[in-house]
């Protein structure tokens, strides 16, 4: 406790040095690299990373996501309450359960004027499903997809599938976001070179600064639903002209930046800085996902050392959640030690298998066992980003952690977009590619087995960055939602975290939530699974 109090007293010592000659300085350049930050109905906003990818569909990376929520909408979305409902389109379910068919709603049209089609929407599902974990596994189960005529899309079942509705309507990771035919007929394994969607927000190329500065402007002709807002559901009122997110790589200037009213939102503040800023009467200071972050580690199935499954397990013992949580929270306030793969909380959640990560008591059996598994030495290649505050800490602590088990660790700091391009590579480490990098997934994102992309077994051809192939895990993932009472799919998911554990598919870090913070004159932000979004958001003169 001493050493986070000692953290918050620099913290407001360093806010207090900011407003001098130098701090001021600072602040002005990064004003003067923005121009147009604070015009009349724009918002301007710190994300918590920079914007580099601007294909939502070949990355998971939530940033990349948060722009695809701006320009292009969904055929159903999720609400407060869990249930899936209507958006782009509503639907109707055969007597068989094998047919489902959707419907487009009047009045929907691309950014270029031309209307939304089903065969346009037809594509977009397909490129999606190429990406997607819960898209793969809806394929599996799929007979046909197609568009029936200009409004209706036809999806034929081989089975009965459950999670039909909940995989075209999930609200994280990678969305089933709707495109033109032209461009959702892109490779999936290519990215995107046009941003036409027809979304509440227009993507403004002209002052696209990759790393720097994203632009969007109000969507004049999009037409909201009727229904009031509710998560990534209802109608997406845009109520500015604006939004630009500014990147602002030191935590201290953007801080500054937001007491000053330079800018209006700051999706990712420190946690250290959490009190100052809940004290200042001008700033608001709330959680938007009660769902919470999960933070994990994941290793390079296709390589040594983390081909040989002794070494992955011998990881697994070295790592203690409470070390890693402290690190990027500091607060327990804010932070749960959790080993259920499944998230805490949820209907899901078992303990199985996860004593040493909660315990922290491992280590004499990880270095035992890391002996034994012939282990050369060679060093390990861990992605560590250093521009995104949610996901610094975890590699320092992991590297302390793995070198006490007896591995060598080549620790290579780069920016987050970096990690989310090289993550993709399945090439060597010593040729560019990788062994280990830590990341978050949001809550939606880990609460059931088919979501959760990172138990994925499908190895090199579909399978998530890190590759694992377990045919065994691929047939729980299939028993599950084959399931249709709620005890046989817990047995099944404890099944499933067994298997994780055992192989070593991943290693959950911890469970926490992160406030965002933004001035008082904006209002009507919504929470959700997948926040922020900026429709409903207003701002007073």
């Amino acid at each position: 406790m001493s050493s986070v109090r000692g953290r918050l007293v620099r913290g407001e010592r360093m806010f207090s040095g900011f407003r001098g000659a130098v701090g001021r300085a600072a602040l002005a350049a990064t004003v003067l690299a923005f121009p147009s930050l604070s015009p009349a109905k724009t918002i301007t906003a710190v994300m918590h990373s920079d914007l580099r990818v601007i294909d939502p569909i070949i990355t998971t990376a939530y940033i990349s996501r948060d722009h695809g929520y701006m320009v292009y909408d969904t055929l159903l979305a999720m609400d407060s309450n869990f249930r899936i409902r209507p958006q782009m389109a509503d639907w109707k379910i055969s007597d068989d359960k094998l047919t489902y068919t959707f419907t487009l709603r009047d009045g929907l049209k691309w950014h270029d004027g031309k209307p939304v089609t089903a065969e346009d929407c037809v594509a977009s599902l397909k490129r999606w499903a190429a990406r997607d974990g819960m898209g793969q596994k809806l394929m599996d189960f799929t007979a046909s997809l197609e568009a029936t005529d200009d409004k209706t899309i036809t999806l034929k079942l081989k089975e009965p599938y459950a999670l039909v509705l909940e995989s075209i309507g999930k609200p994280s990771s990678v969305v089933p976001f709707m495109m033109p035919k032209r461009i959702a007929e892109t490779p999936p394994d290519k990215a995107i070179t046009e941003q036409i969607g027809s979304g509440p927000f227009k993507f403004v190329k002209s002052e696209f600064q990759p790393g720097v500065k994203a632009v969007y402007e109000k969507n004049t002709d999009y037409v909201p639903r009727s229904e009031p807002p509710s998560w990534t559901s209802g109608g997406k009122v845009v109520k500015v002209d604006r939004v630009e997110w500014v990147t602002m790589p030191d935590a201290q200037t953007a801080i500054n930046a937001l007491q000053s009213g330079d800018i209006d939102f700051l999706e990712a503040p420190s946690f250290d800085m959490l009190p100052t800023l809940a004290a200042n009467p001008e700033l608001k200071v709330e959680t938007l996902s009660n769902l919470g972050y999960q933070t994990l580690l994941r290793m390079n199935f296709l390589y040594p050392p983390f081909d040989n499954v002794k070494v992955r397990r011998a990881a697994l013992l070295a790592m203690n959640q409470k070390d890693v949580l402290d690190a990027l929270v500091g607060n327990p306030q804010y932070y749960k030690i959790c080993g259920a793969i499944f998230g805490c909380g949820t209907p899901l959640e078992t303990d199985a298998g996860s004593e040493t990560l909660t315990k922290g008591n491992g280590m004499e059996e990880a270095r035992k066992l890391l002996a034994d598994s012939g282990y050369d030495g060679t060093p390990v290649v861990l992605m560590a980003p250093t521009d995104v505050g949610a996901l610094k800490p975890q590699p320092i602590v992991v590297a302390e952690l793995l070198r006490k088990a007896g591995f060598k660790v080549d620790v290579q700091a780069t920016d987050w977009q970096t990690v989310v391009t090289r993550r993709a590579t399945q090439k060597p480490p010593s040729e560019g590619g990788w062994n280990m990098f830590c990341t978050n997934w949001a809550g939606p994102d880990v609460f059931n087995p088919v979501a959760h992309v990172t138990l994925n077994g499908k190895g090199k051809n579909g399978g998530w960055f890190g590759w694992p192939s377990d045919e065994k895990m691929e047939a729980l993932r299939d028993a599950f939602v084959r399931a249709t009472a709620p005890a046989e799919q817990k047995k099944i998911a404890t099944e499933i975290q067994q298997r994780a554990y055992e192989q070593v598919t991943y290693v959950p870090l911890g469970q926490y939530l992160a406030p965002s913070v933004w001035r008082k004159e904006i209002t009507g932000v919504l929470d959700g699974p997948a926040t922020p979004v900026f429709w409903n958001m207003e701002k007073s003169e």
